[in-house]
């Protein structure tokens, strides 16, 4: 057997919720987890207090499928088969998505990337690839990919790292990695430990908050 690859167009969905007034505002852009829709990470980017100032973006991965038990249509990022040339596919029409979202509204004063569980790989990837750097990102429950080097973290400029802490699948040796890996970039990172388990938590909806209203 010979296997081959070979690049084909293909649709991305994403949603956007405008800002409360008119005039350009800042963007917060996110990535749900596994087995979610783009509409699971838009929610939890509505709660935050203040989100009615921001421009809410949420980006659907590509990987569509059926979410057996409800026969919602989910999506995941990637799966190991072809990783690598997933995460250009994704690389690309993230990109396309920054582009599309800044052609309609432009002016943005800055960009927040905001990932969850599969996510957050995806996030980092997306915030170090960017055209230019983004102002900072928020990771819950979900670690920096590992082929990711010191310079391409430097274009994250500030980062908040969160970790329930009965999460099983995003550990407390990966948690405290990824901060080290941060800072060692230069990153200034914030570390949210908190009482929970695999979970967007309110913690998680306060400290972001806070984050996104003290960004330069």
């Amino acid at each position: 057997m010979i296997e081959r690859s070979i690049a084909t167009g293909t649709h991305g969905r994403y949603l956007v919720v405008p800002p409360a007034s008119a005039g350009p505002a800042p963007i917060v852009m996110g990535f749900h987890g596994y087995a979610e829709g783009a509409e699971a990470q838009l929610d939890r980017l509505r709660t935050i207090p203040g989100a009615e100032g921001w421009l809410l973006v949420s980006v659907q991965g590509l990987n569509r499928f059926y979410q057996r038990r409800t026969n919602e249509v989910v999506a995941g990022w990637m799966t190991r088969q072809d990783r690598e040339l997933a995460i250009a596919d994704n690389l690309a029409y993230v990109a396309g998505v920054m582009d599309a979202v800044g052609r309609e509204w432009p002016g943005a004063p800055r960009i927040v990337l905001a990932g969850f569980s599969q996510g957050v790989a995806m996030m980092f990837r997306a915030a170090a690839a960017a055209a230019k750097p983004v102002d900072g990102v928020v990771a819950v429950g979900g670690d920096v990919p590992p082929e990711l080097e010191r310079a391409a973290l430097a274009r994250v400029r500030a980062a908040l790292v969160c970790r329930g802490m009965r999460d099983e699948w995003y550990t407390s040796a990966t948690f405290d990695n990824d901060v080290r890996r941060l800072r060692d970039a230069g990153t200034d990172v914030r570390p949210l430990l908190f009482e929970a388990g695999h979970e967007w938590s309110d913690d998680v909806v306060r400290a972001m908050s806070l984050f996104l209203h003290e960004l330069p």
